[in-house]
């Protein structure tokens, strides 16, 4: 099985290091000297990583093959694949690696359902479950331990405990327009904010709730 593990950023100095974004929890695994990656476009790769360091918060990495600047520019936006054994897991019991959610239907802790999770979106705070619901559209779900109460892959479902809004907003739109028409249509107070959408993640490999 294939995993994105990290995509190549901009040229360092002259002798050949690129920036990498990292897409993995376990960069010393996978983006470690002596790893031989596939890439996205093919045919820039496979790649052999044959040095690893960090510079100011950034892994910088050196090819084996690209001696300078204008080599490692040529890779700026490649993707680095990582073959992974399918039924290898992370060693942190409370991460998951990105396939082993997909499809995974998504139910309240009530049992109502929710969908069926079709993509995992990694940003800079924390990760989402992009949820596609029985009618077709989609709900995002940050993917924190306050919400997402189980990950239970054997009977493949995930348990959230959604705050108020979160998968039920129009219903909420809707009891807002009513108390307005209730109350004469008064403008009155001031709007509340609503829950925190924001997510987290490398684009990792491996996906963990925040605590």
């Amino acid at each position: 099985m294939q995993l994105v593990v990290a995509r190549v950023g901009r040229a360092h100095g002259i002798k050949g290091e690129v920036t990498v974004e990292v897409r993995t929890d376990e960069p010393e695994l996978r983006l470690g000297p002596g790893a031989v990656l596939l890439t996205d476009p093919a045919s820039t790769g496979p790649l052999t990583i044959e040095t690893g360091r960090v510079h100011s918060g950034r892994l910088l990495l050196r090819f084996a093959g690209v001696r300078d600047r204008n080599a490692a520019e040529a890779l700026r936006n490649t993707l680095l694949i990582a073959e992974v054994d399918p039924d290898e897991t992370p060693d942190d019991p409370d991460e998951y690696y990105d396939h082993q959610l997909m499809d995974l239907d998504v139910v309240t802790v009530d049992g109502a359902e929710v969908g069926r999770i079709t993509e995992i979106s990694h940003l800079p705070s924390q990760d989402l479950f992009v949820v596609e619901r029985p009618d077709g559209t989609e709900v995002l779900i940050p993917f924190v331990e306050e919400i997402v109460v189980e990950i239970d892959l054997e009977e493949q479902r995930a348990v959230i405990d959604p705050p108020p809004g979160l998968i039920d907003d129009r219903a909420e739109v809707a009891s807002a327009r009513d108390a307005e028409a209730a109350s004469g249509g008064a403008e009155t107070g001031s709007a509340g904010d609503g829950p925190d959408g924001s997510a987290s993640g490398s684009g990792e490999d491996a996906t963990g709730a925040d605590a």
